[in-house]
């Protein structure tokens, strides 16, 4: 028995070498495939071990504890592949906001199961911590998870839920749970454990239900980092090291990727932790206000402008991700390059509802990694661009946010396309966008609107060149 957990702790370090391969190859476009690879590798490694060890360690029951861990895998793989096949890109947003919700609740599951099992042997104030810490991230993840799946899934307002006195009722929460937690540490009970969770479960879904739609990319970010830390929480509760490392991972690496979108955002890190994000921002609402008449355009006049154009840039939003648009955008970039014509990409941080999302459906469609170029890289080139395609984006093109300070997403670093000579807009409607705001840039003299479905637009196009 000694010697097949000294292969299983062996298994784990192997593991945890391949996730950490994985994060590095996901960092750059053309490693990604790789990261991928050396992160399946390792979880197959890591299930396998862990049924090792599992096996192992029990007294009595080994094979039955084994086709219980089979039956579980098995449950879990159909749903997985259900999902998987069934599943487009324009729902990946909230699936993954969903997910966090299944590591909150295992969390919170484990933490039960932990303290109840370790009763009949005496408790330690160690352990107590563990279970108290994992259990109330758990609950707060949980919750806070399947809000952010409800609102970017359409099934909740986008707007904040704006209740009086919202962060008093955020912090005595917060000390009540941190009272119940001293409670049942110094007197191990399931009374202040229950009573915990409870508030625990309604601080997670308040503070999620207080950000507005426009800013949940951040928050399935945070939450990334939350389920991180409930997956580490676990492992301490369950004495599995890999579980500790991966949680670590995960959730060190959500808050940087968390940090990094606050900053492109002009946000407030600390306000994203505490639940309050965006406040101390503008209250005003801009979907009500006159900028004046939009003027309209046609395919054939936007592939006019394309043939005498020297230099194009297309921004993505996620309305090229609802259209599947992804495809024919490329080939119309192949198109334009084939002319002679420079073809380049800027892409917002929170393009889309999920970060990298425009960057997967570019590379998808085989869009070159080299045109494909940040909102920092390209905001500069604008003056010097003749036509910008803005193509389901809204939000993150809006001039509002730098001209209007009483703007709900005034202060937002935003793709400055409205300095390039034409403007060429690509939506469905007049509607505004996720965050709920009017954007002036559809109604600017340089500025043209293509109304219809971004695909049919778009090969429309390309059939009149």
């Amino acid at each position: 028995m000694t010697v097949a957990l000294s292969l299983v702790q062996t298994a784990y370090i192997i593991a945890g070498v391949l996730f950490l391969l994985a994060l590095a190859g996901l960092s750059r476009h053309e490693s990604a495939k790789t990261g991928n690879v050396a992160g399946m590798a390792g979880m197959v490694i890591a299930i396998v071990a862990t049924i090792a060890e599992g096996v192992s360690r029990a007294d009595r029951g080994a094979l039955a504890t084994l086709g219980l861990i089979i039956a579980a895998m098995l449950i879990g793989a159909a749903i997985g592949t259900w999902r998987a096949v069934t599943i487009r890109m324009t729902g990946m947003p909230q699936l993954i906001a969903l997910f966090h919700s299944f590591v909150g609740l295992a969390a919170v599951l484990v933490g039960y199961n932990s303290f109840l099992d370790a009763q009949s042997g005496g408790e330690n104030v160690a352990h107590l911590i563990e279970v108290f810490a994992g259990v109330l991230i758990g609950a707060y993840t949980f919750t806070g998870s399947l809000v952010a799946w409800g609102k970017l899934s359409g099934r909740m307002r986008s707007k904040p839920l704006m209740l009086p006195g919202r962060n008093r009722i955020n912090l005595i929460a917060f000390v009540i749970d941190i009272g119940l937690g001293v409670w049942f540490v110094l007197a191990p009970g399931l009374l202040p454990l229950i009573l915990m969770t409870v508030i625990g479960l309604a601080l997670g879904w308040h503070m999620v239900a207080s950000i507005g739609g426009g800013d949940m990319p951040v928050v399935v970010s945070m939450l990334n980092s939350y389920s991180g830390w409930a997956a580490a929480a676990a492992g301490f509760m369950l004495g599995n090291d890999l579980l500790i490392i991966t949680g670590a991972l995960v959730g060190s690496s959500g808050a940087i990727l968390s940090y990094i979108m606050c900053t492109a955002m002009n946000r407030s890190f600390v306000s994203v932790i505490l639940g309050g994000f965006g406040e101390g921002t503008p209250s005003g609402d801009g979907a009500d206000k006159d900028y004046g008449e939009v003027h309209e355009t046609s395919p054939a006049e936007v592939a006019s402008l394309l043939e005498s154009a020297k230099r194009v840039v297309i921004t993505p939003g996620y309305g090229m991700a609802v259209a599947q648009a992804q495809y024919p955008v490329a080939d119309l970039t192949q198109k334009l390059r084939d002319r002679g014509v420079d073809v380049r990409f800027g892409i917002h941080p929170v393009a889309g509802r999920l970060p990298g999302h425009m960057n997967v459906l570019l590379a998808e469609a085989k869009v070159p990694y080299d045109i494909v170029d940040e909102m920092d890289e390209i905001n500069d080139e604008f003056p010097d661009v003749d036509v910008v395609l803005v193509i389901g984006a809204n939000d993150t093109v809006n001039p509002a946010a730098l001209e209007e300070p009483d703007s709900p997403i005034a202060g937002m670093p935003v793709l400055q396309v409205w300095q390039a000579g034409t403007v060429i807009v690509f939506k469905r409607s007049m509607n505004p966008g996720y965050a709920g705001v009017q954007n002036p840039l559809f109604f600017r003299d340089n500025t043209k609107m293509l109304f219809g479905d971004a695909k049919q637009r778009v090969q429309d196009i390309i059939a009149a060149l």
